[in-house]
């Protein structure tokens, strides 16, 4: 893989996300009680041995560079993980349009001539996958372009860009997101899922996963003779019109992290007794941060189906189910905390007493006692106070931003930093 060079897009708003992505770039946004977003593409690229790896940013993009320079290689070797920010040039004085404009602007980057391949990947999907076995299929086809393709049902291929392929394995068309009659032109053929050896199970529409493997000589000349903006909508298509692009087929569970709903359930599955997917399997490990903090600290609290991650503390009393706490996370006692994701603190607060930093009539950092979550995502440092009530009992499905946060896709995001008073009821404001 030394002749493979990954570059992980990171740049994009993540509106979708909001308010997650209020103060932070998407794949900057906490996962599994202890990760970042960025952290799954990038133990992919370490585990599938490629160490040579940029990260585009360009959007709210500080805790994301902090987080990025947490990874080291020996700097004997050559490897590296390296930030390529939106940056005024001699020649380029904008900002990224685009994925594919994000790329056009750090060419100078890919012209070393150890490069050979480009793997174009996004920093906001959970998966694993071993790259080298894409680049094996790229080889063997002796194709310009591979992309990773994983099989759908037709319920869930009109969210999807869906590509048609003929009996070799080469992508001969693609659609995004196609309705109705448009899903007969590209259904393929379960045989051609079955002899590439994954069982179809009825799935017959090949959707692209956004992982690209460029021919380093094919990517530079697509985006120097073209001004496209996006890879998805546009380098992508055209590509398949003038270049050998293949398909590599996965088999394993993909979630395009795009909207609150997706992310809190694939969050909370993280938690189940058999997760659908293991965030860091022995096998194939999922690095991040070191953190150093000391072992969580539990006072005779009730735990089930849940995640706890590092340096908490959980009072006397206190019941979680079916939830992922982060990092330094501080519960009071008799709380009650269910189908939530408390993304924790970035340093240690303290419930028993408001610190010198902590304003008048303000509660401490954490959670504090008898206070009830339900159905919720907290963001990091948060001050919210005893006997406080953070659910949804009518399942309101969105709101505007009224409560130091908002609803959206039926799930409560309480917002970073905020703060919630003794006594507050979230119903009282719905």
């Amino acid at each position: 893989m030394n002749n493979v060079v990954a570059l992980i897009l990171g740049g994009g708003r993540g509106t979708r996300l909001y308010p997650l992505t209020k103060m932070r770039s998407k794949p900057a946004v906490p996962i599994g009680g202890k990760y970042r977003l960025i952290d799954i593409p990038l133990s992919n690229c370490i585990n599938s041995g490629l160490k040579r790896i940029y990260v585009v940013t360009q959007f709210n993009s500080v805790s994301l560079h902090h987080h990025v320079h947490s990874y080291s290689f020996d700097k004997y070797s050559h490897n590296f993980v390296e930030i390529l920010a939106a940056q005024q040039t001699c020649e380029n004085g904008n900002w990224y349009q685009g994925t594919a404009d994000a790329v056009r602007q750090n060419l100078n980057y890919l012209r070393q001539r150890y490069i050979d391949h480009v793997l174009v990947l996004s920093g906001d999907q959970l998966y694993r996958m071993d790259f080298r076995a894409m680049l094996a299929t790229h080889k063997a086809a002796g194709a310009d372009v591979t992309i990773a393709s994983v099989p759908v049902t037709r319920e869930r291929a009109p969210e999807l860009g869906i590509m048609r392929i003929d009996e070799t394995g080469k992508v001969v068309g693609f659609l995004e997101k196609p309705q109705d009659k448009e899903l007969d032109y590209v259904r393929t053929d379960a045989r051609l899922i079955d002899e590439r050896g994954v069982a179809s199970h009825g799935r017959e529409y090949l959707a692209s996963m956004g992982i690209y493997l460029f021919n380093r000589d094919t990517l530079i000349d697509i985006l120097e003779k073209t001004d496209y903006a996006d890879f998805g909508k546009e380098v992508f298509p055209a590509a398949i019109r003038s270049k050998k692009v293949q398909l590599h087929l996965f088999d394993g569970y993909w979630e395009d992290i795009g909207t609150i709903r997706s992310f809190y359930e694939a969050n909370l599955s993280m938690a189940a007794a058999n997760p659908v997917f293991d965030i860091s399997p022995a096998e194939h490990p999922t690095y991040s941060k070191s953190n150093f903090l000391p072992a969580t600290r539990f006072g005779g609290a009730h735990i089930r189906a849940s995640l706890v991650a590092d340096g908490c503390s959980i009072g006397e009393g206190a019941l979680i189910e079916n939830s992922i706490i982060g990092l330094r996370s501080r519960i009071g006692e008799n709380c009650v905390i269910r189908n939530s994701i408390i993304m924790g603190q970035d340093y240690i607060g303290n419930l028993d007493a408001a610190t010198k930093e902590t304003p008048p009539n303000q509660p401490p950092l954490g959670i504090g006692d008898n206070t009830v979550i339900d159905g919720a995502i907290v963001d990091k440092n948060c001050s919210i106070g005893c006997n406080v009530s953070i659910t949804n009992p009518n399942e309101i499905q969105n709101t505007s931003e009224k409560f130091f946060g908002m609803i959206r896709d039926g799930v409560i995001c309480v917002e970073k930093g905020a703060v919630l008073p003794d006594n507050w009821k979230l119903g009282a404001l719905l």
